[in-house]
Protein backbone atom coordinates (compact mmCIF):
# COMPACT_ATOMS: atom_id res chain seq x y z
CA UNK A 1 0.00 0.00 0.00
CA UNK A 2 3.18 2.34 0.36
CA UNK A 3 3.76 2.18 -2.58
CA UNK A 4 0.38 3.60 -4.06
CA UNK A 5 1.20 6.89 -2.25
CA UNK A 6 2.17 9.96 -4.62
CA UNK A 7 6.17 10.25 -3.39
CA UNK A 8 7.60 13.94 -4.19
CA UNK A 9 11.21 14.68 -4.89
CA UNK A 10 11.36 16.94 -1.66
CA UNK A 11 9.96 16.08 2.03
CA UNK A 12 8.67 19.71 2.17
CA UNK A 13 6.03 18.41 -1.20
CA UNK A 14 4.99 15.76 0.37
CA UNK A 15 1.17 15.62 -0.12
CA UNK A 16 -1.31 13.33 2.30
CA UNK A 17 1.52 13.28 5.31
CA UNK A 18 -1.06 12.54 8.03
CA UNK A 19 -2.65 9.58 6.08
CA UNK A 20 0.67 8.43 5.70
CA UNK A 21 2.06 8.50 8.88
CA UNK A 22 -0.86 7.74 10.35
CA UNK A 23 -1.58 4.69 8.14
CA UNK A 24 1.88 3.57 9.31
CA UNK A 25 1.55 3.86 12.92
CA UNK A 26 -1.88 1.52 12.72
CA UNK A 27 -0.47 -1.23 10.91
CA UNK A 28 2.51 -1.42 12.97
CA UNK A 29 0.16 -1.15 16.10
CA UNK A 30 -1.92 -4.25 14.69
CA UNK A 31 1.57 -5.74 14.19
CA UNK A 32 2.69 -5.43 17.98
CA UNK A 33 -0.37 -6.04 19.65
CA UNK A 34 -0.96 -9.56 17.50
CA UNK A 35 2.84 -10.49 18.07
CA UNK A 36 1.88 -9.96 22.24
CA UNK A 37 -1.53 -10.69 22.02
CA UNK A 38 -0.75 -14.21 20.57
CA UNK A 39 2.37 -14.39 22.70
CA UNK A 40 0.09 -14.15 26.16
CA UNK A 41 -2.58 -16.86 24.03
CA UNK A 42 -0.48 -18.93 23.76
CA UNK A 43 1.26 -19.12 26.80
CA UNK A 44 -2.31 -19.50 28.39
CA UNK A 45 -3.02 -21.77 25.86
CA UNK A 46 0.48 -24.17 27.54
CA UNK A 47 0.04 -23.50 30.94
CA UNK A 48 -4.00 -24.47 30.64
CA UNK A 49 -2.44 -27.43 28.54
CA UNK A 50 -0.47 -28.77 32.00
CA UNK A 51 -2.60 -27.75 34.32
CA UNK A 52 -0.88 -24.94 35.80
CA UNK A 53 -3.82 -22.81 35.25
CA UNK A 54 -7.65 -23.65 35.70
CA UNK A 55 -9.70 -23.13 32.93
CA UNK A 56 -12.06 -20.85 33.86
CA UNK A 57 -14.26 -21.44 30.41
CA UNK A 58 -14.33 -24.50 28.24
CA UNK A 59 -10.80 -25.36 26.56
CA UNK A 60 -10.74 -24.43 23.14
CA UNK A 61 -7.64 -25.23 20.43
CA UNK A 62 -4.53 -23.81 20.24
CA UNK A 63 -5.32 -21.67 16.75
CA UNK A 64 -8.81 -20.47 17.94
CA UNK A 65 -6.92 -19.30 21.73
CA UNK A 66 -3.29 -17.72 19.79
CA UNK A 67 -6.50 -15.81 17.39
CA UNK A 68 -8.77 -14.82 19.84
CA UNK A 69 -5.88 -13.32 21.82
CA UNK A 70 -4.07 -11.82 18.58
CA UNK A 71 -7.40 -9.99 17.99
CA UNK A 72 -7.16 -8.57 21.27
CA UNK A 73 -3.81 -7.87 21.75
CA UNK A 74 -4.40 -5.89 17.75
CA UNK A 75 -7.35 -3.87 18.95
CA UNK A 76 -5.71 -2.88 22.34
CA UNK A 77 -2.63 -1.51 20.47
CA UNK A 78 -4.96 0.31 17.76
CA UNK A 79 -6.58 2.05 20.26
CA UNK A 80 -3.32 2.73 22.63
CA UNK A 81 -2.04 4.32 19.14
CA UNK A 82 -5.18 6.20 18.32
CA UNK A 83 -4.28 8.39 21.76
CA UNK A 84 -0.41 7.84 21.20
CA UNK A 85 0.13 9.14 17.73
CA UNK A 86 -1.44 12.55 18.33
CA UNK A 87 -0.14 12.97 21.53
CA UNK A 88 3.25 12.13 20.13
CA UNK A 89 3.00 14.39 17.19
CA UNK A 90 0.96 17.44 19.46
CA UNK A 91 2.82 20.56 18.69
CA UNK A 92 4.67 19.45 15.77
CA UNK A 93 5.43 21.44 12.81
CA UNK A 94 3.88 20.38 9.39
CA UNK A 95 7.43 19.59 7.71
CA UNK A 96 7.83 17.20 10.63
CA UNK A 97 4.59 15.21 9.36
CA UNK A 98 5.87 15.52 5.64
CA UNK A 99 9.30 14.66 6.68
CA UNK A 100 8.28 11.74 8.91
CA UNK A 101 5.80 10.64 5.91
CA UNK A 102 8.37 11.01 3.65
CA UNK A 103 11.01 9.03 4.90
CA UNK A 104 9.04 6.31 5.21
CA UNK A 105 7.98 6.67 1.13
CA UNK A 106 11.96 6.87 0.98
CA UNK A 107 12.75 3.80 3.07
CA UNK A 108 12.95 0.98 0.28
CA UNK A 109 13.34 -1.78 3.42
CA UNK A 110 9.95 0.14 4.81
CA UNK A 111 8.52 -0.21 1.07
CA UNK A 112 9.22 -4.08 0.80
CA UNK A 113 8.19 -5.02 4.28
CA UNK A 114 4.71 -3.33 3.51
CA UNK A 115 4.03 -5.09 0.46
CA UNK A 116 4.51 -8.23 1.99
CA UNK A 117 2.29 -7.00 5.32
CA UNK A 118 -0.42 -5.84 3.59
CA UNK A 119 -1.59 -8.77 1.48
CA UNK A 120 -0.89 -10.69 4.01
CA UNK A 121 -2.96 -9.09 6.70
CA UNK A 122 -5.90 -9.40 3.69
CA UNK A 123 -5.48 -13.30 3.67
CA UNK A 124 -5.25 -13.48 7.54
CA UNK A 125 -8.25 -11.59 7.67
CA UNK A 126 -10.00 -13.25 5.03
CA UNK A 127 -9.16 -16.67 6.07
CA UNK A 128 -10.00 -16.26 9.77
CA UNK A 129 -13.39 -14.46 8.43
CA UNK A 130 -14.41 -17.74 6.77
CA UNK A 131 -14.65 -19.59 10.68
CA UNK A 132 -16.15 -16.76 11.83
CA UNK A 133 -18.97 -18.93 13.60
CA UNK A 134 -16.51 -20.46 15.49
CA UNK A 135 -13.70 -17.26 16.18
CA UNK A 136 -16.03 -14.20 16.49
CA UNK A 137 -15.44 -10.70 15.71
CA UNK A 138 -11.69 -11.67 17.92
CA UNK A 139 -10.37 -13.85 15.77
CA UNK A 140 -10.93 -12.09 12.58
CA UNK A 141 -9.19 -8.90 13.84
CA UNK A 142 -7.04 -11.72 15.04
CA UNK A 143 -6.55 -13.06 11.68
CA UNK A 144 -5.66 -9.68 10.32
CA UNK A 145 -2.78 -8.96 13.05
CA UNK A 146 -1.59 -12.54 13.00
CA UNK A 147 -1.07 -12.02 8.76
CA UNK A 148 -0.10 -9.14 9.26
CA UNK A 149 3.06 -10.84 11.83
CA UNK A 150 3.58 -13.70 9.38
CA UNK A 151 4.03 -10.78 6.12
CA UNK A 152 6.38 -8.97 8.02
CA UNK A 153 8.17 -12.62 8.57
CA UNK A 154 8.00 -13.75 5.18
CA UNK A 155 9.58 -10.04 4.35
CA UNK A 156 12.68 -10.81 7.04
CA UNK A 157 13.09 -14.40 5.37
CA UNK A 158 13.46 -13.19 1.84
CA UNK A 159 15.07 -10.41 2.68
CA UNK A 160 17.78 -11.22 5.11
CA UNK A 161 17.70 -15.52 4.35
CA UNK A 162 17.28 -15.64 0.70
CA UNK A 163 18.92 -12.15 -0.44
CA UNK A 164 21.94 -12.31 2.31
CA UNK A 165 20.15 -8.47 2.92
CA UNK A 166 21.68 -7.32 0.60
CA UNK A 167 19.63 -5.46 -2.69
CA UNK A 168 20.08 -5.09 -6.09
CA UNK A 169 22.58 -1.33 -6.88
CA UNK A 170 20.77 0.43 -9.12
CA UNK A 171 23.00 2.81 -11.26
CA UNK A 172 20.65 6.03 -12.27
Amino acid sequence: MSRLWPHTSYAEEQPYYHSILTAHVFTRAIQAGALAGGGIGSAIFTLRRFNVLKAGIPPSTLTTTFLRSSGIGSLTAFALMTVGLPMQMRGKEEIEWRDRSWRLLENKGQLECDDWTYPAMVAGGLTAATRRSVLGWRGVVGGVGAGSVLGMMGYMGWRFGVKGGKREETNV
